[in-house]
């Protein structure tokens, strides 16, 4: 089916904010010929493509063209007696894609589970959650270059991946087209369960679990995360605004001495400290603030409690930043991208 353009079309059930902002032009894409044409309909104009919407915040109307991923298919491109190489579709949503390779005996993603959004936007801000990231896993990309309409095959190193950092999100942003990704996983013999991170060994004991399988242990994040995170269906949200930050080993010794509960996890560049939990310290968990404010269970999470406008909750954020600023000297990015 050919590319429908319509005009000034509302994106309030389009991101999982729920801002209601106009796109000037706006059109769904549901074959990989539809991305062709909407390169070229919006050719020397701004444009944006949509997965599910559930990591971006609008400050405004979209003044350009903004394009709806909804190409689907997923499949298994090859097998041996260890691994699986299994493909989708840019637009696939997320959860069901995880779902689908543990049904499939395709291991490894299941502590991804119940992250929202769609399969191209996984490695464009390389997700990750309890201890796994999609660089673990992902084998290469297949893009449409913007400007050549060409395709395009990144591989793992090609990509670049980073802490939620991608070459599709800063050095190539806008400039490719994700329109399926390929993941290299394990099969039932060489798969080992990846318990170690958050509350996962916590709530397969309760469960009286002592011998995970994948499914077993995509149940339990699907758990904690149900019981800590808003179903923006219910209160708009986009999941984990701030990126948890890394600080040097000299500031991290300065706070522990100030603050003694803080907690901290190893990483190669320093320090890495939960945001969540800086955000916690200052007093904004279950903040209200006009129509915006901080999760009640999860201060990471900025949520949008009645019709806030997308430049509220900016600057909600922004006030989030400046207090954890005063008061630890770290600087929070958000990992949100504002548009």
């Amino acid at each position: 089916m050919a590319l429908i353009i319509k005009n000034n079309v509302s994106l309030k059930k389009y991101n999982t904010f729920g801002i209601d902002v106009n796109a000037s032009a706006f059109a769904k894409m549901e074959h990989i010929e539809n991305i062709h044409e909407a390169l070229e309909a919006s050719k020397g104009n701004p444009f944006l493509i949509l997965g599910g919407g559930s990591n971006v915040l609008f400050t405004k109307d979209y003044e350009g063209f903004v394009f709806i991923n909804q190409i689907l298919g997923k499949g298994i491109l090859s097998e041996t007696e260890d691994e699986i190489v299994v493909w989708a579709h840019s637009g696939e949503n997320w959860h069901e894609f995880v779902l689908w390779t543990i049904q499939n005996g395709a291991f490894g993603l299941e502590n991804l589970s119940l992250i929202p959004g769609s399969v191209g936007a996984a490695p464009m801000q390389n997700i990750g959650a309890y201890g796994t990231e999609i660089k673990d896993w992902c084998l290469k990309i297949e893009a449409i270059d913007c400007k050549t309409k060409e395709l395009v095959i990144f591989n793992h190193v090609d990509c670049h991946f980073g802490y939620r950092e991608s070459v599709f999100k800063n050095v190539f942003k806008n400039k490719y087209v994700i329109t399926k990704v390929f993941f290299k996983l394990h099969k039932a013999s060489k798969w080992t369960p990846n318990t170690n991170y958050g509350d996962i060994q916590k709530v397969l004991l309760e469960q009286g679990i002592e011998n995970p399988n994948p499914k077993d242990i995509s149940n339990a994040v699907i758990q904690i995360r149900s019981s800590k995170l808003p179903n923006p269906k219910e209160l708009g949200n986009a999941g984990s605004f701030f990126k948890n930050p890394v600080i040097d080993i000299n500031l991290f010794e300065t706070l522990k001495s100030k603050f003694p509960q803080i907690p901290n996890y190893p990483d190669k560049n320093g320090v890495k400290v939960p945001a969540g939990w800086l955000i916690e310290f200052c007093g904004f968990k279950g903040m209200k603030s006009g129509n915006t404010g901080s999760h009640e269970k999860q201060a990471l999470v900025i949520v949008n409690y009645s019709n806030a406008t997308g430049r509220e909750i900016f600057e909600y954020s922004q006030k989030i930043i400046e207090i954890v600023k005063d008061t630890f000297a770290i600087d929070l990015e958000r990992e949100v991208n504002i548009i």
